[in-house]
């Protein structure tokens, strides 16, 4: 005779397992795994036993575990809850519209601030160009000392001094003031028509004088224009020769040598042109001083105006 407790054991022993368990009893239980009560109760003994059989315990314990996991979560009713089985994807979620538009802007103004030009100061400025046109001078000079202690010795070679000198006269004045305003005229002409030509002088002007002060407008008007003609107009031109032949290949090599920076063909045009003038006005009046004179002239009148037009278009 099984008791209650025996029965107990029993169940305790094979937890997993009640058909195996109660089958040498002579129960028939095939099919009733899932069932949560065995009806009608039989009797052992006399003793009405009425048995209660569970298909196993480990989904009770689950079921258990999450009615009181649900009875204390409190996360939000809409956000789901993962089980043991579910799969957590390793995908980020999407980016806000907010945080990708504030990306592309700090992006786009990154490139702006990269491609910037940065504008030399003042003492660098004075510098190049005074390191520069003492090259340029000195240059010139040795030229035209060579040429002139070659000719002294026999050389078949041209005195240089001889044929264009520093001396000046009172129509030379007449003569570099009518150079000014004939190459400022044009200036103002091309500005205003030739919008490749703007583009260029204004980059060219804005790295070079925008660290300036006023004062600072002569010296780098002066120098180089005094260094510039002593080399090509000098010593270059004589060295080719007085004629219309020299006059366009010094000319066109002035005007090569003053691309870059922000220049571009149509300015070296335009310094080829104004190496034509200052050219014919040496041949003219064989007299360094013209040319000089001009270009220092010209260099600081578009200066003064590039400060004005600037200054009030700000």
């Amino acid at each position: 005779m099984m008791d209650m407790l025996t029965l107990n054991c029993c169940w305790k022993s094979r937890p997993y397992n009640s058909y195996a368990t109660l089958q040498p009893l002579g129960m028939d239980f095939a099919g009733l795994h899932n069932s949560t009560e065995l009806t009608p109760a039989r009797s052992f003994g006399g003793y009405r036993v009425s048995l209660r059989v569970f298909a196993g315990q480990n989904p009770v314990k689950k079921s258990r575990k999450r009615g009181k996991s649900q009875k204390y979560d409190t996360s939000p009713p809409n956000k789901p809850v993962l089980d043991e089985n579910d799969v957590v994807s390793n995908i980020p979620p999407p980016a806000d519209d907010n945080v990708q538009d504030n990306n592309k802007i700090s992006s786009f103004d990154n490139s702006e601030v990269q491609t910037t030009v940065l504008v030399p100061s003042r003492g660098t400025v004075l510098q190049a160009c005074t390191i520069t046109s003492c090259l340029i001078g000195t240059l010139g000079v040795a030229i035209r000392e060579v040429s002139h202690f070659a000719s002294t010795q026999g050389w078949p070679i041209i005195d240089f001094s001889s044929e264009i000198s520093f001396s000046i006269e009172t129509w030379h004045i007449e003569l570099i003031a009518g150079l000014v305003i004939l190459i400022s005229s044009c200036r103002y002409l091309l500005l205003n028509s030739w919008q490749d030509f703007a583009e260029s002088s204004e980059a060219a002007n804005r790295q070079v004088l925008s660290s300036l002060e006023p004062l600072d407008y002569v010296i780098v008007a002066f120098l180089p224009g005094i260094s510039e003609e002593l080399l090509f107009r000098g010593a270059l031109l004589p060295l080719f020769g007085m004629n219309w032949k020299s006059i366009f290949a010094v000319a066109a090599l002035f005007g090569i040598l003053h691309l870059g920076s922000g220049r571009k063909y149509s300015f070296a045009i335009w310094a080829t042109f104004l190496g034509l003038a200052y050219g014919y006005a040496t041949v003219v009046s064989s007299s360094i001083i013209v040319p000089m004179a001009s270009h220092a002239m010209n260099n600081l009148v578009g200066g003064i105006i590039w400060r004005y037009t600037s200054n009030s278009s700000k």
